[in-house]
C-alpha cells in the first residue's frame, strides 16, 4: 500500500500526460476499466486489455522501481570501500568481477527484503492504483469496504493483508541463506 503521497504524483502525471493527453500529445490509454466495450475478437479484445493495463502497470512500477534503485545503490556505494573487496582488487580480479563476484551479493540482502514486502503489500492490491483506474481487486474492495463502512470486511482484508506480509517475510528469511552463505552460520 505503500506512501499514498509518492503513488499519486505519478499516477495524476500519467493519467494527464498519456490518459488525457498534454498539448500537443494526444491521449493514448484508457484511464478506467479493464476493457472497452463493443470490443470483439481475439486479437482486438487483447490490444485492448493491453491497452487499458498499461498506466496502473506503469503507476506501480515507477514507484516501486525507484525504491529498489536507490536501495540498491545506498549498499553498493557502502560496500565499495569494504576491505574484503580491496584484497579482492589485489588479487588481480578485474573491478567488474568483484562488483559481480563480491559486492554485489553482499548487498542484495537489504534489495531483496525490500523485494518481499512490496510482494507482500502488491497481494494486497493497490488501493489507490485500483481506485483510480476502476480496476476490480483486493484493493478496490477495500476502498469500497471503507467507504460504506462494512466493519467485518475490512477485518477480514486486514487479517489477510497482514498474512500476505508475513508470508513474503518468511520466503525472504527462507532465501536468505540462499543468497548469502554467512546467514546459515548465524
Amino acid at each position: 500500500m505503500g506512501n499514498c503521497h509518492t503513488r499519486r504524483t505519478p499516477t495524476l502525471i500519467l493519467i494527464v500526460v498519456f490518459g488525457v493527453g498534454f498539448g500537443t500529445i494526444p491521449g493514448m490509454f484508457p484511464t478506467g476499466g479493464m476493457s472497452s466495450p463493443n470490443v470483439h475478437g481475439l486479437f482486438p479484445s487483447a490490444w485492448d486489455h493491453f491497452r487499458h493495463l498499461v498506466l496502473p502497470c506503469v503507476t506501480l512500477v515507477a514507484v516501486l522501481y525507484a525504491q529498489y534503485l536507490l536501495t540498491m545503490r545506498a549498499t553498493l556505494l557502502e560496500e565499495v570501500g569494504a576491505d574484503y573487496l580491496t584484497t579482492a582488487r589485489a588479487k588481480g580480479l578485474r573491478e567488474d568481477d568483484v562488483r559481480r563476484k563480491h559486492a554485489v551479493p553482499n548487498a542484495m540482502l537489504p534489495a531483496v527484503t525490500l523485494v518481499f514486502l512490496n510482494l507482500g503489500t502488491a497481494v494486497s492490491g493497490s488501493i489507490l492504483a485500483e481506485t483510480i483506474f476502476s480496476w476490480p481487486g483486493l484493493g478496490s474492495l477495500f476502498y469500497e469496504a471503507l467507504t460504506v463502512p462494512d466493519q467485518p470486511l475490512l477485518e477480514g482484508l486486514f487479517v489477510f493483508f497482514a498474512a500476505a506480509v508475513v508470508v513474503m517475510n518468511l520466503l525472504a528469511e527462507l532465501l536468505y541463506p540462499i543468497l548469502d552463505p554467512r546467514v546459515r552460520t548465524s
